[in-house]
């Protein structure tokens, strides 16, 4: 409006000659009102914490040869003071900074405007306030006493500048007795009250507490300790995998026994005795029979001699620290021994046989290798019958019973045990209505830890 003024006032001066010196459009063009956009401020709002804080406002202009910045403190009715401001040209638009340190001191409602060339304008507020201070209270760990593992209830309530603070994140933390440092267990979010509440695993005693972090608006704080005091309960233990085998079982022969024993986590429990039990069928009372210790890896392994048919299973007293328990039960069939052979029968060989792989380590697979054989007239075929295997710990006399398979039709035998001791194998075949029974050649193996 102003730039069209003093264009009439030229027109006027010259006389009737003025309408020769009309503008051209380039003209017109150039003396266009200038114009300005709207002022950034950052940050805003303007929260002072304990240092000074340097706000930033920033504003363009095109057609301007020149532009002036003015901020009003609150209360100043009326008095704008200038600013410097810095331009920045870019083709036909020039950006405009201006900064301003505010102090806690400031805080309020202020009021800035920016001209441009004196005529085109704009003007607005912003607010500098002071960070809120912020308190973590009623914080409570509940219940004070609790046995390890056990929840508790961790809970309290966050207020900045004495009202609820919702919305915000809360991080629960603790310190185990005897240690300095606390440690992240979770985070939570006050609700809109304020409150915020947390269930943890207690697994020791020590302090609990709630940490706000602060945000842009307000400041960290932390809550008041409270203590927990944890007590050891005994940890569990159960066995697992017990298994009595090879059943059915002729009686007197022996039966091999077998599980893991573990402790609460679930973790293998070495060196503990466990017991083995048998309650015969049709009886309601269980009788210890034999027992074994556990090795490192909280393995079992005991041998029993099979006379009736029921029950096994395996039994832990329990320990310092540790309840006791038992497995669950395995059903054996205790069927009667064959009676030996009234008729003439051809005799037969057990052959080739080979334990391996040799050493072998404790509780890996050993592999059995032979072959039966049967006298048809003076010649030698592969023959199909039941052979069973014994073995004889190193330092014992005596062979027990590990387990039965078959010969195929070519007389081919192969089976597999897992080896716990050293000692010495062998094949038995006890024959049948056509043959008479023969024994294998023996094969020590030392089994290794």
């Amino acid at each position: 409006m102003l730039q069209r003024f003093r264009v009439a006032a030229v027109a006027l001066a010259v006389g009737a000659g003025a309408l020769a010196l009309t503008p051209t459009a380039s003209a017109v063009a150039e003396t266009a009102a200038p114009t300005i956009s709207k002022v950034d401020v950052s940050p805003s709002p303007v929260v002072i914490f304990d240092k000074p804080v340097k706000a930033t406002f920033t504003f363009t202009t095109k057609g301007a040869g020149k532009a002036e910045f003015q901020l009003k403190a609150p209360g100043d009715a009326g008095v704008f003071t200038p600013v410097e401001v810095k331009p920045s040209p870019h083709g036909q638009e020039t950006k405009w900074t201006a900064t301003k340190e505010f102090t806690a001191a400031s805080a309020g409602t202020w009021n800035f405007l920016a001209l441009a060339d004196g005529d085109a304008s704009t003007k607005g507020t912003f607010e500098v306030k002071k960070a809120l201070d912020t308190k973590v209270v009623e914080f409570d760990a509940n219940p004070d006493l609790v046995d390890k593992g056990d929840r508790l209830r961790v809970s309290g309530k966050l207020e900045a500048a004495g009202k609820a603070y919702g919305g915000q994140k809360v991080t629960i933390t603790f310190r185990a007795r005897g240690t300095d440092a606390y440690r992240h267990i979770t985070t939570v979010t006050t609700r809109r009250s304020g409150w915020f509440s947390a269930y943890v695993r207690a697994g020791a005693t020590g302090w609990w507490r709630a940490e706000f972090g602060g945000n842009s608006e307000a400041r960290a704080s932390v809550s008041d300790t409270d203590r927990v005091s944890v007590r050891w309960r005994d940890r569990e233990s159960r066995i697992t995998g017990f298994n009595a085998y090879h059943e059915p079982v002729t009686r007197g022969e022996r039966l091999s026994l077998t599980g893991t024993l573990q402790v609460e986590g679930w973790r293998d429990l070495p060196g503990q005795r466990v017991s083995i039990m048998f309650k015969e069928h049709g009886s309601s009372h269980w009788r210890y029979v034999t027992s074994d210790v556990t090795d490192r890896h909280g393995r079992f392994w005991a041998r029993a001699t099979a006379h009736d048919s029921g029950w096994w299973r395996a039994e832990f007293n329990g320990t310092r620290g540790v309840d006791g328990s038992a497995s669950g039960t395995d059903w054996v069939r205790v069927v009667e021994p064959t009676p030996p052979p009234e008729a003439e029968k051809a005799d037969t060989r057990l052959i080739s046989f080979n334990a391996y792989p040799e050493p072998v380590k404790r509780g890996k697979y050993l592999r059995f290798r032979a072959k039966l054989q049967v006298d048809d007239e003076g010649d030698w075929d592969g023959y199909k019958g039941k052979v069973r295997l014994y073995f004889k710990p190193a330092g014992s006399s005596k062979y027990s019973y590990v387990k039965s398979t078959w010969a195929n039709s070519s007389g081919k035998i192969y089976t597999k045990v897992k080896a716990w001791k050293s000692g010495r194998w062998k094949f038995v075949y006890a024959g049948d209505g056509d043959t008479y029974g023969d024994t294998s050649g023996t094969d020590y193996v030392r089994v290794k830890r």
